[in-house]
């Protein structure tokens, strides 16, 4: 009984406000509110105060319910509201995030911001639950991409999604923009169209110079250094391939004798085995990968190298042998530092393509945005809005449908991208996610983990693994914070049946059921589920950032990340010549393209929300607004000691900072 308060705020977008009547009832643990007429206009940003009488004992608030009806004539509108806030007669407030679009005329009930989990809901809670994952079930619909690839949702082009997953407008005009900017400059130097083959390295530097970065600069001066050469192994756009090695595989027939001169006098293959300073980064996944038929009306090429790595004294990690396909033979050769300038570079310049397939398609577009994207999809169809899981990973699955729908069309669909210029094609796409698929690993997933099973725990310089090993505790201490303050013990997590739901889902659809990738199908512990959550919030933030960033950096100089290749891997040495070279790469037309496409990918647009930044307010309790705050300063600190190492460094590495990484997977 009595007058309750009630705030309603509407969202900031140009598109957030609407002409249409909304109307608002109260719902306590005693019975609901009559319906409450606020207004019909509701312009973008504005805070809007009302006064709802009852004379109905409503008790504790649970929920709101937002009506939304036309208003004088019908039209086709939405309106974004960010929260409800209401003060009841005894001076207490209550908290209702929304922060979602509503179309059409609907009522939406909207539950309190605490976080709850069902074992601690009352009977009509839980069947509000029930209603509100009833329907979003109906939304978030999954399909089949491929065989033997993760599902998708069910849409086949952005207009198809729910509004809530479409990228702001802010973040739409951006794209659009950056991408019709950088398509112009490369289209007025007359470059999109030229389909021979560079003419010199020196024409291919006057058509790279229509967009630059310093680090992209300076890769264009160093490229063909032996020491950058190792050092984007583990600092580069790609960290994930180099591993220690202790045994040579049989089929990498490397002797003392043939890495003698690099290795000096004094020391042994053998011995450096021993001693841990040999490392190997093996493409044998692209082995039986079909190539693209045709860029161009050029048949291209694709090959599975071995590049084995020495760390020297003076902890460089330098190429000593490389070997252009996993059978050895007279018609592969193992090239060396000692071999001809040409036959060198040619070789380098094959691994460099290879690591460039193996990135795009595995480490970036597998591993971030499509396990990302059953992230979301599993989230809003097992998890209601005011379950703590949602309410931690709702902000880092951020427009996530909407890049990879886009994607789906524009990149590795049929006529897209991969078919323009990467030497894959839709069709090599396709087989290498499949292959892709069946070797991930959940500790392949988690960093810790996976730089511990490569053997890279001390390799020196190493600013991927020091970065992100600060990234991962930062995340997994404030995961553990929040979910040991609403699960009390083991038993909560394991008779937690929406949460158990979740990562059932996950493991069938983003999986595909695969034990022996030791993903969980279930969650046994609160220290499983800690771990489990850090996985998923860092692959779609940090990890993401690793391996995307850097795009432009690294791969905007073609011979240092060519995407596709248009002669054979060389089968003999001693043949091989700068023209060789210059055959052998993309042309002028897949050149301008990949710099187009690399700068656009490694370019945030604009509404960017960085690492920890929290907005929209899910969690209303004070202890959990403690541990963001908590969060937020330690990656403060983070960014600093990152920005301190590399005030020294001859290439910055700042793809790790926080300031820089994005909340999400949204580009």
């Amino acid at each position: 009984m009595g007058v309750y308060e009630v705030t309603v705020v509407t969202g900031e977008d140009i598109r957030s406000g609407a002409i249409d009547t909304i109307s608002i009832s109260l719902v306590g643990v005693n019975g609901e509110s009559a319906k409450k007429k606020l207004s019909h206009l509701w312009i973008p940003g504005s805070v809007s105060h009302y006064k709802v009488d009852t004379e109905l004992d409503l008790g504790e608030l649970q929920a709101v319910r937002l009506y939304k009806e036309t208003y004088l004539i019908p039209v086709q509108d939405s309106w974004y509201c960010r929260y409800v806030h209401v003060l009841s007669p005894d001076g207490k407030l209550h908290q209702f995030p929304v922060y979602q679009w509503i179309s059409g005329q609907t009522s939406v009930l909207i539950p309190h911001g605490k976080g709850r989990i069902l074992s601690r809901t009352s009977g009509k809670e839980e069947e509000q639950k029930s209603r509100e994952l009833e329907e979003n079930r109906d939304i978030y619909k999954w399909k089949m991409y491929a065989l033997g690839v993760p599902y998708c949702i069910h849409a086949d082009g952005v207009q198809d999604l729910p509004l809530n997953e479409q990228y702001s407008s802010v973040k739409d005009i951006s794209f659009q923009l950056n991408r019709s900017l950088v398509r112009i400059k490369g289209g007025l130097k007359g470059l999109m169209k030229c389909t021979h083959s560079w003419r010199s390295l020196e024409d291919m530097r006057a058509g790279f110079c229509f967009h630059r970065s310093d680090i992209a600069e300076e890769v264009s001066r160093i490229w063909d250094e032996d020491n950058f050469f190792g050092y984007q192994f583990l600092n580069g756009v790609n960290p994930m391939v180099i591993r220690k090695c202790q045994k040579l595989p049989e089929s990498f027939t490397v002797t003392s004798g043939m890495v003698a001169s690099s290795l000096g006098t004094s020391r042994n293959l053998h011995e450096e085995l021993k001693n841990g300073n040999i490392f190997l980064a093996d493409y044998k996944i692209l082995q039986g990968i079909p190539a693209n038929d045709s860029i161009n009306g050029k048949k291209q090429y694709i090959a599975a190298p071995m590049c084995l790595l020495w760390k020297d004294p003076q902890d460089r990690l330098l190429p000593i042998a490389i070997q252009l396909g996993q059978s050895p033979g007279e018609q592969t050769p193992i090239f060396l530092p000692s071999d001809s300038k040409w036959d060198w570079t040619l070789a380098k310049i094959w691994v460099r393509n290879a690591d460039y397939q193996v990135l795009e398609t595995v480490y970036h577009l597998l591993h971030t945005h499509l396990f990302a994207e059953v992230f979301n999809i599993a989230t809003h169809r097992q998890l209601p809005r005011n379950h703590p899981v949602y309410k931690l990973l709702i902000p880092h699955l951020r427009f996530i449908l909407d890049i990879n729908t886009r994607a789906r069309k524009e990149l590795f669909g049929p006529g897209g991208i991969y078919d323009e210029i990467i030497a894959l094609g839709k069709g090599g796409c396709d087989h290498l996610l499949r292959k892709a698929m069946e070797e991930v690993t959940y500790r392949g997933l988690c960093l810790p983990d996976d730089i511990e099973d490569r053997g890279l725990e001390s390799v020196p310089n190493f600013y991927y693994r020091d970065d992100g090993r600060l990234i991962w505790e930062a995340v997994e201490s404030f995961v553990s914070s929040m979910m040991r303050y609403y699960y009390e013990s083991d038993e909560s997590v394991r008779t937690d049946p929406e949460l158990q739901a979740w990562a059932a889902e996950i493991y069938h659809k983003g999986f595909l059921s695969n034990e022996s990738s030791g993903i969980p199908s279930s969650l046994e512990t609160v220290s499983s589920l800690v771990k489990y959550l850090t996985m998923v919030i860092f692959r779609c933030s940090a990890q993401h950032a690793a391996v995307s960033r850097g795009q432009f950096d690294f791969f905007a100089w073609v011979p240092n990340g060519p995407s596709s290749m248009k002669s054979p891997p060389p089968g003999a040495k001693g043949v091989s010549t700068l023209q060789s070279v210059l055959d052998a790469l993309p042309d002028v037309s897949s050149t301008t393209i990949g710099m187009v496409t690399a700068w656009q990918l490694s370019s945030e647009p604009q509404d960017r929300r960085p690492l920890g930044t929290y907005p929209d307010v899910h969690f209303v309790e004070e202890n959990p607004q403690q541990f963001i705050q908590e969060f937020q300063e330690k990656l403060a600190e983070i960014s600093k000691t990152i920005n301190g190492r590399n005030q020294s460094r001859r290439l910055s590495y700042l793809y790790l900072d926080p300031k820089l990484i994005e909340n999400s997977v949204s580009i």
